[in-house]
């Protein structure tokens, strides 16, 4: 089941980022899908899912966006070890 969420843009808003309402809200869900899984609270599997894109190309971009891949704590080593 799928949920849609409306968002009230003013257009001067998306004129100035030079988007239309489709790829505005493809912007925000990128960003929202990012600052969730910078926060621990959200997978980066559920998060990829979610803006349709492979995990790994959204580890990219979320690297790029400053996010910490692992904290290298003994948790993210036995659980990254664990998948091999």
């Amino acid at each position: 089941m799928k949920h849609t969420i409306q968002i009230e843009c003013p257009p001067e808003i998306l004129m100035g980022l030079h988007l239309d309402a489709h790829r505005f809200g493809d912007l925000i869900k990128l960003q929202s899908a990012t600052a969730l899984f910078k926060e621990g609270k959200l997978s980066s599997g559920m998060a990829a899912r979610w803006c349709g894109m492979p995990r790994v190309h959204f580890l990219l971009q979320a690297m790029q966006s400053g996010a910490n891949l692992l904290e290298n704590t003994d948790d993210d080593f036995a659980r990254e070890t664990a998948l091999l």
